[in-house]
C-alpha cells in the first residue's frame, strides 16, 4: 500500500507544483483585484457541484460498491455495473448544465450576492461561469473512470488528471493577449481541461481492460445498493460544500480583494492536503475495502493507522510553517506582477487561520475511510452536517470582527469538531483501533513540530538578513533557505524520535 500510497502522492505533489506556477501567473496576471475576484467565484461554481455529485460523494458510494461487484460477479459484471453509471451520469450532467447556462446570473447571485454592488464585477463573472461550466461535466465522468481504475490499484492517470488542468490554464494564461483579459483565457483553459482529462482516465481504462460497457441504466439490487449509499454521501458532500458556499457568499460581501486573500491562501493551503490527504484517502479506502470483502477487518485496522501515521508526520511542518512564517510563504510565491505586499499581508493572515484546522482536515480522510469502506455513509454524512452547522455559525459570528480570516478561521474549528467526531464513533464501533505505533508517532510528531516552531522563531531574522542584498528575489530565497533548512531539522529530530520510541512506518502490510 505504501507504494500505492507514494506514487499517488508524488504525482499529487506534481499536481500541486503545476497548480503552483499556475497560481503565480494568476497572481501575476490577474492580481488580487476584480478579475481575480470574478474568476474565483466562476471557477468555484463548478468545482463545488463537482464535490457534492462528483469526487466527494461519488467516490464514497462508488469505489465499495464497484469492489463488491467485482469481487461477487467479475470483471463482466463490474464493467456492466460501470456503465449504466456512466450513462446515469452523463444524463445527469448534461440536464445541469442546461440548467446552469439558463440561469446562470440567478446562481451568480446566489454564490456572490456582494456583487451586485459591482455590475462590471457581476457581468463579468457571469460570463466566466458561462465559459467555466462545462468542466464539471467531464471532470464528473473523469471521477467514475479514477473510480474503477483505483479500485484495480491503478492509480497513476487519475493521479496525472489535475495536472492536465494546470498546464491547460496556464498554456491559455500564455496566450491571454488573444483575449479581452486575462480571467476569459483562465477560463477557457479551465474548460477544455475537462476534457483532456476525460481522454486521459479512458485510454488507461481501456489499456487496462476496464473501460464501461454502455448500458441502459436499470433498478437492479447492484444500482439500488450504490443509490442507497449515494444519497447519504451526497447530503454529507453537500454540507461540507454548504460551508465553503458560506465562504464565497460571505466572501463577496468583503471589500474587493477579500475572494481573493481566501483564494491564495487557500491555494498554499491546500498543497500539503492534495498530496497528504487526499492522496491518503484514495489509496486507503480501496485498500480497506478489499481487506473487509476479503474478510480480513485486521489488516484494513492495520492500514488505516499506518496511513495516519504517515498522513500525521508528514503535514505537521507545513502546519507550523502556517503559523510561523505565513507572510514569508505568501511574499516569496506570490509577491510579483500585479500581486501587491498588501495582498501578500492580507492573505497571510488568511493562511494562519487555516493552519490551525490543516492536520484535522488532512486526518478526516482515513477517519471516513472507517466507515465508508463499510458502506456506511450515512454516519459520516450526519458529523458533517453537524460540523457543517457550526462552522456556518462561527462563519457568520466571526465576519464582522475577523473578515476573511473569521471565516478561515471558522473552517478551522469545522475541521476538528468533523474529525473528533469521527474518530470517537469510529473506535466506539471498532472501526478503528489506533495502535502504539499511532500513539508513539504522535508523541515523536509533537516533539519534532516543537524543535521547528522554535527553529522558525530564531531563524527567520538571520534568514532575512542573509537575502537582503538579493534585490527583487530576497522574498524568494528568504523562503526557500527557511524551508529547507526547517525540513532539515523536522526530518533529523523526528527521525531521532521515531528510532528512540521504535518506530518503523515503512513496515509492510500485507
Amino acid at each position: 500500500m505504501y507504494k500505492s500510497l507514494l506514487s499517488v502522492g508524488g504525482l499529487t505533489l506534481v499536481s500541486r507544483g503545476t497548480g503552483f506556477l499556475r497560481d503565480v501567473m494568476l497572481a501575476a496576471i490577474l492580481g488580487g483585484g476584480l478579475l481575480n475576484d470574478a474568476f474565483v467565484v466562476a471557477q468555484r461554481l463548478p468545482n463545488h457541484f463537482r464535490a457534492i455529485f462528483g469526487e466527494g460523494a461519488f467516490n464514497s458510494a462508488y469505489v465499495p460498491s464497484y469492489s463488491q461487484v467485482l469481487q461477487s460477479e467479475g470483471l463482466a459484471g463490474a464493467r456492466h455495473f460501470a456503465g449504466q453509471i456512466f450513462v446515469g451520469l452523463l444524463a445527469s450532467q448534461i440536464l445541469l448544465l442546461g440548467l446552469a447556462w439558463a440561469f446562470t446570473p440567478f446562481f451568480v447571485d446566489l454564490l456572490a450576492p456582494g456583487f451586485r454592488n459591482d455590475p462590471e464585477k457581476f457581468e463579468l463573472t457571469v460570463t466566466l461561469t458561462r465559459i467555466t461550466f462545462p468542466y464539471l461535466l467531464f471532470v464528473t465522468l473523469v471521477t467514475l473512470q479514477s473510480g474503477s481504475l483505483n479500485a484495480h490499484k491503478r492509480f497513476v492517470a487519475a493521479a496525472f488528471a489535475p495536472v492536465l488542468m494546470n498546464l491547460s490554464i496556464m498554456a491559455f494564461l500564455g496566450v491571454a493577449f488573444l483575449f479581452a483579459n486575462g480571467a476569459i483565457a483562465a477560463s477557457w483553459g479551465l474548460a477544455l481541461s475537462g476534457l483532456l482529462q476525460l481522454a486521459l482516465t479512458s485510454l488507461a481504462a481501456y489499456r487496462a481492460g476496464i473501460l464501461e460497457q454502455f448500458a441502459r441504466p436499470a433498478m437492479t439490487e447492484n444500482i439500488r445498493h450504490f443509490l442507497g449509499a449515494l444519497g447519504p454521501a451526497v447530503i454529507g458532500s453537500a454540507g461540507i460544500q454548504i460551508a465553503l458556499f458560506a465562504d464565497t457568499i460571505i466572501g463577496s460581501l468583503l471589500p474587493t480583494g477579500g475572494p481573493s486573500s481566501i483564494y491564495y491562501a487557500d491555494r498554499i493551503y491546500q498543497l500539503p492536503l492534495g498530496v497528504i490527504g487526499i492522496a491518503a484517502g484514495t489509496v486507503l479506502l480501496p485498500e480497506m475495502s478489499r481487506f473487509l470483502a476479503a474478510g480480513n477487518p485486521g489488516a484494513a485496522l492495520h492500514a488505516q493507522n499506518r496511513t495516519m501515521a504517515l498522513s500525521l508526520a508528514l503535514c505537521a511542518p507545513f502546519s507550523i510553517a502556517f503559523f510561523m512564517i505565513p507572510d514569508v510563504i505568501m511574499r516569496g510565491v506570490f509577491l510579483r506582477g500585479a500581486f501587491t505586499a498588501e495582498a501578500a499581508e492580507a492573505s497571510a493572515a488568511v493562511l494562519t487561520a487555516y493552519g490551525f484546522g490543516l492536520v484535522a482536515i488532512v486526518l478526516v480522510r482515513s477517519a471516513v475511510a472507517s466507515f465508508q469502506a463499510q458502506s456506511d455513509t450515512k454516519t459520516p454524512m450526519m458529523i458533517a452536517l453537524g460540523a457543517a452547522a457550526v462552522n456556518i455559525a462561527l462563519k457568520l459570528v466571526l465576519f464582522e470582527p475577523l473578515g476573511a480570516v473569521g471565516l478561515a478561521a471558522a473552517t478551522a474549528v469545522g475541521a476538528w469538531i468533523n474529525l473528533l467526531l469521527l474518530v470517537f464513533l469510529a473506535i466506539r464501533r471498532g472501526a478503528m483501533k489506533p495502535d502504539l505505533l499511532l500513539w508513539r508517532t504522535a508523541a515523536c510528531v509533537v516533539t519534532a513540530s516543537w524543535a521547528l516552531s522554535a527553529f522558525a522563531l530564531f531563524a527567520a531574522a538571520p534568514a532575512r538578513s542573509l537575502v537582503a542584498g538579493l534585490g527583487r528575489f530576497a522574498d524568494l530565497f528568504e523562503l526557500l533557505l527557511l524551508g529547507f533548512a526547517g525540513a532539515v531539522a523536522y526530518v533529523l529530530v523526528l527521525a531521532a524520535g521515531l528510532r528512540i520510541a521504535g518506530v518503523r512506518l515503512r513496515r509492510p502490510l500485507a
